[in-house]
């Protein structure tokens, strides 16, 4: 332990930690744009520094520890007249037109002017420009970039993917495309963490409310919309709502205000990807000889370009199910249109998902199965969804509840836990059970695949057979994974992979909160839903049952291999839809 001094707070702290962190313990903010723990500790934009009583140089707190008798000064002439220095630096080399970007009001870099009273840039402003391609889900802002160097190091140290990197030198540095590539000819998973951690607008999702609009004014469509699981648990927090009274009924309240027609629930097709694919597990299990093994989810789109990309020789390891969002949009445009009675032309079907790789999916060429376009016309994240809401004008504190509509808006508590790591590979496991053995098991009896921990194994005994199972978010972790099964060091029979740490809860489409990781506490939301469910198999919801009954008849049937299974190894990485 030694003994400082920070602003005139004498303190006693552990030998070794930074002064940022020492502050923080005092309760002293110290202001920064670059520093994520553990991740970006490179102290490159200088507006931590820090003055130490017998030093000439002001030192960042970030990366430097402290030390005996250190006197620190956090906000002396010295460092204010720096940081500001810095800040309007920084700001000579941005695009400021704040009023024009998704990320004002929630932006550090505005914070921090705003904070240092910054009303004018003493210097001439300098802003670098480069083309981006256009309709590409991920878009670029180079004029915004602050080089804070964030979404390299998520995409190195999280996702190991190394998209991003130092392009040009001295005055020219820019973080670029890695190898001087195109976006899209990177390996890029779009999974939208890099978006999440950027401290400014340089990186944002395509925005496609103005198609919701323009499809809102169209009368002669009808607008059905889903939500996702893990939206539920995100969507009010930048509307300053609590999470216990941002419920999904809430949700469909506004939308319904907004101008859908329909509102529906990813849960019910959560639930109907659970039957296709438990179903196809057991077939598989049933057919050891002729498969290879681990079988892989596939209701992440990130994971897909992932596997993609990287290890293209496993691709018939996944499984054919589609994902609850495409799984949707082809039971909208023809099971419910057939319950509508009207031409499956009319529907737009509209996804609200926690992921900005779902834009892409809804986008491969070969998800148009239903026969009427693209089976989900237009995605929307969780952030966009926001937009739309403060687009209308929409009071939230107000909003009463209203239920979603049937059949497709009702889902099992198996479903809700979608959006956490972990809750697919729980959900497939407790209708397994049941496929398998004619009985339920404890709701509860596969809890061990939950937790944030990036990779987690268990084994579970299906009617005397030992199943062993494994779980990954984050695309780092994956690749550990991955590997460990193709040296042959790990064994497994079937695996969960989402791209994001912690799963959709933490998803490249969920609101921002710099410096914060709430993929947990949305997590938590999901869990505490699935306990108070009425319902909490997926084999158990009523509409599941009719759909089947009147239209798909069993899981795996030629109808649900038409409409709800797909092949990945036809998927085009950069379609050509992105333009819609």
């Amino acid at each position: 332990m030694v003994n400082i001094t920070i602003d005139k707070n004498t303190l006693l702290v552990p030998e070794g930690m930074t002064i940022l962190d020492a502050a923080k313990s005092c309760h002293v903010s110290i202001p920064n744009l670059c520093y994520m723990e553990e991740l970006n500790e490179i102290g490159a934009c200088r507006v931590c520094a820090v003055e130490i009583e017998g030093r000439e140089r002001l030192v960042t707190a970030c990366n430097n520890v402290v030390e005996e008798g250190m006197k620190i000064h956090t906000n002396s002439p010295k460092v204010r007249e720096s940081r500001r220095t810095n800040v309007e630096l920084i700001l000579s080399q941005h695009d400021s037109n704040c009023a024009t970007c998704v990320r004002s009001g929630n932006c550090a870099l505005q914070d921090i002017a705003n904070d240092l009273g910054i009303i004018g840039i003493p210097y001439e402003k300098t802003l670098p420009h480069a083309r981006w391609t256009e309709g590409f889900p991920l878009v670029r802002n180079y004029e915004k970039c602050i080089k804070c160097m964030r979404c390299i190091q998520v995409c190195d140290k999280v996702q190991d993917l190394q998209v991003w990197d130092i392009a040009n030198t001295g005055s020219r540095t820019n973080v670029d495309v890695s190898h001087n590539l195109r976006i899209e000819e990177s390996d890029c998973a779009l999974c939208g963490q890099c978006i999440t951690h950027c401290p400014t607008g340089a990186l944002r999702e395509r925005d496609d409310t103005d198609i919701v609009f323009d499809a809102l004014a169209d009368p002669d469509k009808i607008l059905v919309v889903q939500i996702a699981p893990a939206v539920r648990a995100a969507w009010g927090e930048s509307l300053g709502l609590d999470r216990e009274f941002a419920t999904v009924k809430r949700l469909a309240t506004a939308l319904r205000r907004i101008g859908f027609d329909y509102i529906f629930d990813t849960n019910f097709t959560a639930d109907l990807t659970i039957m296709e694919e438990g179903s196809e597990f057991i077939e598989r299990l049933g057919n050891a000889e002729n498969h290879t093994f681990p079988m892989f989810t596939s209701c992440c789109p990130g994971w897909i370009r992932f596997i993609k990309t990287q290890y293209p020789d496993m691709l018939d390891q996944l499984s054919t199910a589609k994902s609850p969002q495409q799984m949707f949009g082809a039971v909208a445009k023809s099971y419910y249109a057939q319950v509508l009675d009207v031409d499956p032309s009319k529907i737009f079907s509209v996804s609200i998902m926690p992921c900005t790789a779902k834009k892409f999916e809804a986008g491969v060429p070969v998800m148009n199965s239903a026969g009427a376009g693209q089976d989900v016309d237009v995605v929307l994240t969780t952030r966009e969804v926001e937009r739309l809401i403060r687009a209308e004008s929409i009071d939230v504190a107000y909003l009463p509840e209203e239920e979603l509509d049937t059949p497709l808006g009702s889902g099992s508590g198996a479903a809700v836990i979608f959006g956490a790591t972990g809750g697919v590979m729980e959900a497939a496991l407790r209708s397994a059970y049941f496929l398998v053995t004619g009985e339920n098991p404890d709701p509860d009896a596969f809890k061990d695949v939950r937790g944030r921990a990036g990779w987690k194994e268990a084994t579970f005994n299906l009617a005397g057979t030992d199943l062993r199972v494994a779980v990954a978010s984050g695309l780092g972790n994956t690749r550990k994974l991955v590997e460990a099964i193709r040296r042959g060091e790990a064994h497994y029979d079937f695996v969960e992979i989402m791209a994001c740490p912690g799963g959709c809860a933490g998803g490249g489409g969920q609101p921002i909160w710099d410096g914060k990781e709430l993929a947990d506490d949305r997590s938590d939301i999901l869990y505490g839903l699935d306990r108070i469910s009425d319902i909490r198999f997926s084999h158990e919801n009523p509409s599941i049952t009719k759909c089947y009954e009147e239209y798909f008849e069993k899981p795996l049937s030629h109808k649900s291999h038409e409409l709800l299974h797909t092949d990945h190894s036809t998927w085009e990485l950069n379609p050509t839809l992105w333009d819609k």
